[in-house]
């Protein structure tokens, strides 16, 4: 089990690598991660949703992706309300508990899920959320070391050293822990390390000293990119000094699935205020949680007006999902999805959208009429969207055109990278440098890591 001082500590990037180093020794492995809290989501092919880093995860194990390995997964749709999705699908019973009455009723499908891979596969590779030391949080906890003591896995506990602080991380993680989950405790892994190694004695021998616990690993800063699960590496990937030419996002509070704008590289630039656009030859309204209070959020802030002036002045204007919603003409919540009530769009397209009760998961394959490409992604959304005869549907039910402005159900769409170059040359800009595959990224991952850990120890855990 992979568990971390912080969130953002790698959690998810080291379980990735250790799926892929284990699945190549020739193990059968599944990845595990009891409860998520991320609005970053995918689809799994049975059309069940769950966690981005868990699909990415099994991809690594070479694994078709099972929503056992994220039973639990929270939608945060407000500061304090988030969604629960259960085995793949939204449960309103339970997301209408309060948080700590939730854990009778979730704890029993963790354990099923956990147990059920564990019989089915040779090694299951866990990995926590947030930080085991949340004392706090230790009578509710269903994710961290109550999982790893259900399962009586061996915790590697790793810090982002990039932040610094390290050694103390690592040593009040430790001290925050009962002895029996101490017992569990295996090893020290000091992640998004950028210097030399050799200056870091004595402090790793100094830590052993104080716990027990190894330091096995002194992992570099790695630069090679992978779906992320929410939103805090947005405060690391900002490049407000990126290309004089730029596609501008809206950073939206309850944005969702912003990891399918990767493709787009340093031509995106994440922006909360009017006077982030300048410069800007194309915009993007992502997906939402809560697309009622995104409206609101972006007529506040001035980007709603704005976008609206740039969209006349003939700049491309994307809006998937929420965004697509957003850019409609109104939005209608009878069954309180969302909150409840309706919303005014924006208009630059004419469509009309009501939520339904029932949320639709699903891959899906379509072709743009526009382009004649042909399409993958996937769909992640409650509203049904209708148009008017000021639209032109490209897909049914799925990509719609005005002009310059377009919008969208399909999330993945720019990870299609036939429909990124044409997107960008809309705005008149040249398709970034491609990433390599995902499978060549997790193998390139995967050698360094193995490299930098004293793999005999790790190896010996299993």
């Amino acid at each position: 089990m992979v568990q971390g001082c912080t969130s953002n500590a790698g959690k998810s990037y080291l379980a990735a690598a250790l799926c892929r180093i284990l699945a190549d020794e020739g193990l059968r492995v599944a990845p595990f991660k009891a409860q998520n809290m991320s609005n970053n989501a995918g689809v799994t092919p049975a059309g069940l949703e769950m966690g981005r880093a868990q699909l990415v995860q099994a991809r690594a194990a070479r694994v078709i992706p099972d929503v056992r390995m994220n039973p639990v997964l929270l939608k945060p749709e407000a500061d304090t309300r988030s969604q629960v999705v259960l085995l793949g699908k939204a449960n309103p019973e339970i997301t209408a508990l309060p948080w700590r009455e939730r854990k009778p009723q979730l704890w029993p499908y963790v354990q099923d899920s956990l147990h059920s891979l564990l019989d089915e596969f040779d090694v299951v590779v866990i990995e926590g959320a947030g930080s085991p030391a949340e004392v706090n949080l230790r009578t509710s906890d269903i994710v961290n070391m109550r999982v790893a003591r259900e399962a009586r896995a061996a915790v590697l506990l790793a810090c982002d050293i990039d932040r610094g602080g390290a050694f103390a991380h690592l040593l009040g993680t430790w001290h925050c822990l009962i002895p029996e989950e101490r017992e569990l405790l295996k090893g020290f892994i000091l992640n998004r390390f950028r210097g030399d190694a050799r200056l870091l004695s004595p402090a790793p021998e100094w830590l052993c000293e104080q716990t027990g616990v190894p330091t096995v690993g002194v992992v570099p800063w790695l630069n090679i990119p992978l779906p992320e699960e929410d939103g805090v590496a947005l405060e690391r990937s900002q490049a407000p000094d990126g290309p004089a030419g730029f596609v501008a996002i809206a950073r939206l509070p309850r944005m969702s699935n912003l990891d399918e704008f990767a493709p787009l590289g340093e031509r995106a630039r994440w922006v909360s205020r009017p006077e982030e656009l300048s410069g800007a030859q194309a915009v993007i309204i992502p997906g939402s949680k809560s697309t009622a209070s995104d409206l609101g959020w972006l007529r506040q802030s001035g980007l709603a007006g704005a976008i609206t002036r740039m969209a006349a002045a003939g700049v491309p204007v994307l809006g998937v999902c929420g965004g697509l919603q957003m850019l409609g003409r109104r939005v209608h919540d009878p069954h309180g999805v969302e909150g409840g009530g309706e919303a005014s769009g924006l208009g630059l397209l004419d469509l009309e959208t009501e939520f339904a009760f029932d949320k639709t998961t699903r891959l899906t394959h379509l072709t743009d009429a526009e382009t004649g490409l042909a399409l993958e992604g996937y769909e992640i959304h409650h509203g049904q969207t209708r148009s008017g005869p000021g639209v032109q549907e490209l897909a049914p039910g799925l990509l719609w055109r005005s002009g310059n402005v377009r919008g969208t159900y399909l999330h993945g769409l720019l990870e299609n990278p036939a429909y990124l170059e044409r997107f960008l040359g809309w705005a008149g800009l040249p398709a970034p440098v491609g990433l390599d595959s995902l499978d060549a990224r997790l193998d390139a991952i995967a050698g360094q890591v193995k490299a930098s850990l004293d793999w005999p120890y790790v190896q010996a855990l299993l």
